[in-house]
């Protein structure tokens, strides 16, 4: 039985990492670390828990904790898992950090999106980025894991086979991306208040959204180039789930059956990305509370365009689904364990 803890437990994506280890045959959660709620327990914070967590909510002690578990999640802002990581802790256990601070492998880039130092650029190199679809391999080997983003999750998964295949011309890249309002965590802030979000949609982070660079980062690598985006987010007024629509410049002409045959190379063998059958837009609702991604594409043949269309749950395979996913493949397991959620339409 795998040990688990995890750092930041009481925001949202760290809920979801217990809801879906709680489902785990082969974990078991020893550590529910929250700074603002120390010694309180933890299903008075989340009584969806009562009855099934009976823990006390403990600190963000990464070195004592590393003595006690196999495997640590850190599911906290930008900078603290760079604060708080060592090379004595990476010996004990592996860690998993849902935050950006790996992400990036420039540190110089990261520092000027996110605006802060880099506390430990020493481990950035050997950090696996913890996209399982694509770096599955690396993911096995890995002992620190960067769990991708959720907007950079689903509009790479959205795009990359037809980057990959030079379907699509890279600098013509525009991603439009709809998000809930859980994205923006659990904190109270003014925008994200009822009466702020509900019957309203607003673009946000315009040319300025810190996972810009993580987007082009990793579409950069598909097609062997440097990549330069417009990406553009929006908050929606929905608790969870991600759109992203995005639009390209095809390179030549090609057929519905050769952009679809791009799709089924790269995941006509991924349980959780679904490349939907023609004319389907994918909806968040249909992937709400699970770990899949669904995909699907529209030729315009009048502009010489494609349109790439993703959806995801951005609290499950944008992130806390995401880690247990890469925690399955790190420590051997059935890469689907704990996250075969139907999805929970209507």
């Amino acid at each position: 039985m795998v040990k688990a803890g995890i750092i930041g437990a009481t925001g949202y994506a760290g809920n979801e990492i217990v809801r879906l280890l709680l489902g785990h045959k082969d974990v078991e959660i020893k550590w529910f670390g929250s700074r603002s709620y120390i010694d309180q327990q933890y299903a008075d914070i989340y009584q969806n828990f009562f009855k099934l967590v009976d823990a006390k909510c403990m600190d963000d002690n990464m070195a004592a904790l590393a003595d006690e578990v196999d495997v640590i999640f850190t599911a906290t802002p930008q900078g603290l898992c760079a604060s708080l990581i060592n090379e004595e802790i990476l010996s004990k256990c592996k860690v998993i950090d849902l935050s950006a601070d790996f992400r990036i492998k420039d540190v110089k880039k990261y520092e000027k999106w996110y605006g802060i130092e880099h506390k430990s650029p020493q481990f950035i190199e050997e950090a696996v980025y913890g996209l399982c679809e694509i770096n599955r391999e690396d993911i096995r080997k890995a002992r620190l894991i960067a769990n991708p983003g959720c907007y950079p999750t689903c509009s790479t998964l959205s795009i990359y086979p037809l980057l990959k295949e030079g379907l699509i011309d890279p600098n013509t890249i525009i991603i439009d991306a709809k998000s809930g309002t859980s994205g923006a965590g659990r904190g109270a802030k003014v925008p994200n208040l009822y009466c702020e979000v509900n019957e309203s949609i607003k673009a946000y982070g315009v040319a300025t959204h810190r996972h810009t660079p993580e987007i082009e980062d990793q579409l950069g690598y598909a097609c062997g180039q440097e990549v330069m985006i417009n990406f553009t987010p929006h908050l929606v007024p929905m608790n969870r789930g991600i759109l992203v629509t995005a639009y390209a410049s095809l390179t030549k002409d090609v057929t519905y059956e050769e952009v679809k045959a791009a799709y089924d190379k790269y995941y006509k063998d991924e349980f959780f990305v679904r490349v939907l059958n023609k004319d389907v837009c994918p909806q968040t609702r249909n992937v709400e509370g699970s770990n899949f991604v669904d995909v699907n594409f529209k030729i315009d043949p009048r502009t010489k365009r494609v349109i790439m269309m993703g959806a995801i749950d951005n609290l499950v395979k944008g992130a806390a689904g995401q880690a247990v996913q890469n925690m399955n493949l790190m420590f051997g397991f059935d890469e689907n364990e704990g996250l075969k959620q139907i999805p929970m339409c209507p």
